[in-house]
């Protein structure tokens, strides 16, 4: 193996290809993650490329348009590949370049893989249909979803020595996860209706009268849209400070990536707040310049820095 191929230290060619082409996946599929992984050195870049890469596979299957019994199959074959993967059976010259990849990001990095078994145990609700009736039926589901995700990527990131309470870290990575599939679900509520998708808790819905409000562009005169949107944003916002606790754990740029990702869906939810009937009328974005923003604010450590001086709470 070269150890200077490409400036990236313990890599062959093979695997550099292999790397390169998960970029690629990542930076076409993935642009809010894609922008907060490029604050990251080379090497943990391409470590989460690989991940995203293999959990982008894992979500297509589901989101496919296959009969059940086919993505139920895909997903058990993906779980085989990804047991060759912890086993370390494929080769470099594997015509998977997502397996070659992450098979040497497993060896650089100290991530554990049963998270992609949970992304999978995820996904096969989805393939299911599941409905949840309640926050702590929906939280399992996120953590499989997206805390498995926080805590395979903190395996790259890794904490800074002395970090106090580095113990928690897996905790806060998952309660950040949740965070950010929490604020997901809220952006993608009419999308998800279109697909015969519900992810908010049936109890909340209920509650504020919204079980059939997503299948247009107004909601029902009886249904309380802001008043159960309000609700799961304090419900995220929770989460998010919770979540933010991870930060003073990581070195500057992991801390930078994370912050950046994060406050790109902080500031996704801010804007649901502040109009939420917006989530009726299509997917709520962020502008190029605001997502440049949240970068800068990573980078310099504002957002470290708020959440040590604050204990994690009211980070804009």
């Amino acid at each position: 193996m070269s150890r200077t191929v490409d400036g990236f230290p313990h890599a062959s060619a093979p695997v550099l290809a292999a790397y390169r082409y998960c970029e690629a996946v990542t930076g076409h599929q993935a642009r809010n993650f894609a922008y907060g992984i490029k604050l990251l050195p080379t090497e943990k870049r391409h470590a989460m490329s690989a991940l995203y890469a293999f959990s982008r596979r894992i979500d297509d299957i589901g989101d496919g348009a296959l009969p059940a019994d086919a993505k139920r199959a895909r997903l058990n074959q993906t779980r085989a590949l990804l047991d060759r993967i912890r086993g370390g059976a494929i080769e470099e010259d594997d015509t998977d370049p997502v397996a070659v990849a992450l098979t040497h990001a497993a060896r650089r990095f100290p991530i554990p893989l049963g998270g992609l078994d949970e992304l999978i145990d995820g996904v096969l609700k989805d393939v299911a249909g599941e409905r949840y009736e309640t926050w702590d039926d929906l939280k399992d589901y996120c953590r499989c979803v997206a805390g498995a995700i926080g805590r395979l990527s903190l395996g790259v990131f890794g904490t800074v020595p002395g970090a106090r309470d580095a113990s928690r870290a897996p905790e806060y990575a998952n309660t950040l996860g949740l965070a950010l599939q929490l604020t997901n679900i809220l952006r993608d509520v009419r999308e998800d209706a279109a697909t015969g998708r519900t992810y908010l808790p049936a109890d909340d819905l209920a509650k504020f009268g919204c079980t059939t409000a997503f299948h247009s562009s107004v909601a029902p005169a009886d249904a309380d849209l802001t008043g159960l949107v309000q609700f799961e944003v304090r419900r995220a916002r929770a989460l998010f400070a919770e979540g933010y606790r991870l930060l003073p754990m990581l070195d500057r740029r992991s801390g930078a990536c994370v912050a950046a990702m994060a406050g790109i869906y902080r500031r996704l939810l801010e804007r649901i707040a502040h109009d939420p009937a917006a989530v009726l009328r299509g997917r709520v974005s962020l502008p190029g310049h605001e997502k440049a923003y949240v970068a800068v604010r990573g980078l310099a450590g504002l957002d470290t820095r708020a959440a040590v001086r604050r204990g994690a709470g009211g980070i804009r």
